[in-house]
C-alpha cells in the first residue's frame, strides 16, 4: 500500500488508477533507453556493436523484472480489498479499509467497507426482530394452551377433554418449532462468528462430557455405546466445544434411530494425513436418494425414531455446517432400509 499511497500524491495520478499503471508502466519502458544513452555517452571506450546489444538485453531483463515488482505492489489496494471480502464471507470477520483515496480502487475499498457494515449491521437487525417475533410468537402460542389447560381443569366430557388435549398437543409442537428455529439462529451465529485457529484436541478429555449428555439416551433403549479410540490428540481447526456438540447430536442421532438392545459405534482414527470420526448404527438407515435431504434445513425427511421420539429437522444440518465451517466434511451413508446408517467426519491435518 506504501507505493500506491506515494503515486497517489502526485497530482495527475491522483485520480485515476490505471494512469497509475501507465506511468509505472511507462518508466519501465524507458529505463533500458536511458540505460543505453548513458552507456553510449558516457562510456570511455570504443564501443562494439555486440556489447550495445548485450547491455541492452540485459537493461531490458532488469527493467522488466523491476516493472513487474513493482506493478505487483501497485494492486495491493485490490488484494486487500479481496483478502477483506473473503475474510467476512468466510470467518463474518470485519476489517478496516482505507477509503480516502478518489480513484477506481480507493472508491472499490470504500464501497465494499460500506457493503460490509451494512451487511452486518442488515444481519443484526434482522437477528434481533427474528427473536422479537419468536418472543411474541410463543406468547401467543401460550394463550391457547394456558384456555385448554383451563378447560381440562374443570373435568369436561371426554370429548371436549380430547379435545382440549389436542389444542395442548398443537401449542407443544408450535413452542417446539420456535425453540429449534431460535436454537438455528444461535447455533449459525456461533458457527459463523468463532475462530478458526489451530488447537491440539486431546480426544481423551471430551469423552465425559460426550457420555454424560448421551448416556440417558443410552439407557432408556438398552443401547451399548462401543468407542474404538485409536488417537489420542489431533491438531485442528475448530473449538472443542463445537466438536462436543457435533459428536453429541450424531450419537443421539444414531441411538434414536436404532432399536432398543442394539448397539452405536463411535470411532476415532488417522487415515493417511487426515483424521476421520466415523459414528455407525444398526437402525432404520436410509435409501441413497435421501442423502442430499438429511442435511437440509428443516428437512422435510424428518421422522420419528424408534421409541417415537420426535426430530427437530435441524440437527444434522447443523452439524454439517459446523464441520464445513471449521474444514471439515460430513457424509453420510447407508445400505438402505433397516441396514443401520453411519456418519463419518474428515478433517485434512
Amino acid at each position: 500500500m506504501k507505493l500506491y499511497h506515494n503515486l497517489s500524491q502526485i497530482g495527475f495520478l491522483k485520480k485515476s488508477y490505471a494512469f497509475k499503471f501507465l506511468f509505472v508502466a511507462f518508466i519501465g519502458i524507458h529505463i533500458p533507453l536511458i540505460g543505453i544513452l548513458f552507456f553510449v555517452l558516457y562510456f570511455d571506450t570504443e564501443i562494439s556493436p555486440a556489447s550495445i546489444l548485450i547491455f541492452s538485453l540485459i537493461m531490458t531483463l532488469l527493467a522488466t523484472v523491476v516493472t513487474l515488482l513493482v506493478l505487483k505492489q501497485l494492486i495491493k489496494p485490490i488484494a486487500i480489498a479481496s483478502k477483506s471480502l473473503d475474510d467476512y464471507r468466510n470467518n463474518r470477520r470485519l476489517s478496516v479499509l482505507p477509503t480516502e483515496y478518489p480513484d477506481e480502487a480507493g472508491l472499490l475499498m470504500c464501497n465494499i467497507q460500506e457493503s460490509i457494515y451494512e451487511a452486518e449491521s442488515y444481519i443484526n437487525e434482522k437477528q434481533d426482530l427474528i427473536y422479537m417475533l419468536s418472543h411474541d410468537l410463543k406468547n401467543f402460542a401460550g394463550n391457547p394452551q394456558g384456555l385448554a389447560n383451563l378447560i381440562i381443569s374443570e373435568n369436561p366430557s371426554d370429548s371436549v377433554k380430547n379435545l382440549a388435549g389436542l389444542i395442548c398437543e398443537s401449542t407443544n409442537l408450535q413452542f417446539r418449532y420456535i425453540e429449534n428455529f431460535i436454537k438455528l439462529l444461535n447455533e449459525q451465529d456461533q458457527i459463523a462468528k468463532i475462530n478458526q485457529e489451530v488447537r491440539t484436541i486431546v480426544f481423551p478429555n471430551i469423552l465425559p462430557f460426550i457420555n454424560e449428555q448421551v448416556e440417558q439416551r443410552l439407557i432408556d433403549k438398552n443401547i451399548k455405546l462401543s468407542l474404538s479410540l485409536e488417537v489420542n490428540e489431533a491438531k485442528l481447526r475448530i473449538d472443542e466445544g463445537l466438536l462436543v456438540q457435533v459428536l453429541v447430536n450424531l450419537i443421539s442421532n444414531a441411538i434414536k434411530f436404532s432399536y432398543f438392545d442394539s448397539e452405536v459405534k463411535v470411532r476415532i482414527y488417522f487415515e493417511k494425513d487426515k483424521l476421520v470420526i466415523t459414528v455407525a448404527d444398526k437402525g432404520i438407515g436410509f435409501n441413497k436418494d435421501q442423502i442430499e435431504e438429511l442435511f437440509k434445513k428443516f428437512t422435510t425427511m424428518s421422522r420419528l425414531g424408534t421409541a417415537k421420539e420426535a426430530s427437530t429437522g435441524i440437527g444434522l444440518y447443523l452439524c454439517k455446517k459446523i464441520i464445513e465451517r471449521n474444514r471439515g466434511e460430513l457424509s453420510a451413508a447407508s445400505e438402505g432400509k433397516n441396514k443401520g446408517a453411519e456418519f463419518k467426519i474428515v478433517f485434512d491435518l
